[in-house]
């Protein structure tokens, strides 16, 4: 007796079906004994002692985490270097007869002093802050490689704490400038640099602020301000975002203990840009002057000076034949614009006229008391800072 057709067909069926199954399963069994990482499968390894361990597979170990900042690190972090300062010091106490007879004959030790910095270019020409290398009679710079060079001071301009300094090496990892006015408060940022001279060190953070100025650091201030850990040593370090464009070199922290507190500032890219260029070029950077003594408002100067606006800067004098008196300006008036740009205090309106091209008229919108005054002001170039005397700390 023969099966009839339909049983025979099924019967095919399953024999093909069976026969697949069995086909994947040793397939499954082949792929899981010699690859069991394309299975997600976790491999028990024995150690040296003999205790069973199960280790994640090398590539899920170099896998990138989710949110890891690893990449920007790796990129920045090559052009960030340390910078190692010595300067002979200051012994006026030496010279006197009474003190050597007491003392004797002490020679002068170094000081040292430590900071970071940033290769922005592949000639060596290398950014950081004027404080890290001032009065320095030695600079040597370490790179992340290991690498060590003497650094020579191309230029410094203190009104913004900025220095270039130049190293001759070839292979020179270089960072990527990024553009700062486009950075945003909440933005997240790396801080890159050598603290307290422990060895290279990322720390993360946000963009706390943006425009911090006032703050008595520096005669031009437009900081950036973060959260990201900034410590001694970091000065002249290198400020990025996540792609480990540099944004800000990393300057001053306010802090009550000497360490990091959460608040740090970091002088934008956009602003090194123009020091580098004037000191590289010019051996200066040059700025626009219009020989006036700014003031913000306030209820006491208004009414000294029957100033009747609510916004701007005062002009409480003008230098004598100063290219702000040769266009018409005058005590009292409130500067509101320059070149169409409005200016809410002193420091807004200092950078806006440092920017203006020495020699290039301007315009300036002014109010005169009831009046709304326009004058076109031709800068002069601005005179260099004169030095400032040591600060005498207090007694505590």
């Amino acid at each position: 007796m023969g099966f009839a057709p339909g049983k025979d067909k099924m019967r095919r069926y399953w024999l093909l079906f069976s026969q697949a199954v069995t086909v994947l399963l040793a397939a499954w069994f082949v792929v899981a004994t010699l690859k069991p990482e394309l299975l997600n499968r976790r491999p028990v390894t024995t150690s040296s002692s003999g205790i069973a361990l199960v280790e994640a597979p090398a590539s899920t170990a170099a896998a990138t985490p989710l949110g890891s900042f690893r990449q920007a690190a790796q990129k920045a972090s090559q052009a960030v270097v340390s910078i190692n300062t010595s300067k002979a010091a200051d012994r006026p106490s030496s010279n006197d007869p009474w003190f050597r007879f007491f003392f004797g004959d002490q020679g002068a030790a170094p000081q040292s002093g430590l900071g970071s910095g940033v290769i922005i270019s592949p000639e060596g020409f290398i950014l950081t802050n004027n404080h890290v290398v001032e009065g320095a009679t030695e600079i040597e710079v370490a790179l992340n490689d290991s690498r060590k060079a003497r650094a020579k001071v191309i230029g410094t301009d203190p009104e913004t704490d900025l220095a270039i300094l130049k190293i001759a090496l070839d292979r020179l990892p270089v960072i990527t400038l990024g553009n700062s006015d486009a950075l945003q408060v909440g933005d997240q940022v790396l801080a890159i640099g050598n603290p307290f001279g422990v060895g290279q060190t990322v720390t993360s953070g946000i963009v706390s602020a943006l425009g911090r100025n006032q703050l008595g650091i520096n005669t031009f201030e437009n900081f950036i301000q973060t959260d990201a850990a900034i410590n001694p040593g970091n000065s002249g370090g290198a400020l990025v975002d996540v792609n480990g464009n540099l944004m800000g070199i990393n300057t001053a922290i306010y802090s009550r203990s000497g360490g990091s507190m959460g608040i740090g500032f970091a002088i934008p890219v956009s602003t090194a840009k123009l020091v580098l260029e004037g000191i590289v070029k010019d051996g200066v950077v040059t700025r626009g002057w219009i020989g006036v003594e700014p003031a913000d408002l306030s209820p006491e100067l208004m009414e000294t000076f029957g100033v009747k606006a609510k916004k701007g800067v005062l002009i409480t004098g003008v230098l004598q034949n100063g290219p702000a008196a040769q266009a018409g300006v005058r005590p009292g008036d409130v500067v509101m614009q320059v070149s169409g740009k409005e200016v809410a205090n002193v420091s807004e309106l200092l950078s806006t006229v440092a920017a203006l091209k020495p020699g290039s008229a301007a315009q300036f919108k002014l109010q005169r008391r009831d009046d709304s005054v326009d004058v076109t002001v031709t800068p002069g170039k601005r005179p260099k800072a004169r030095p400032q005397p040591p600060q005498v700390p207090q007694q505590r």
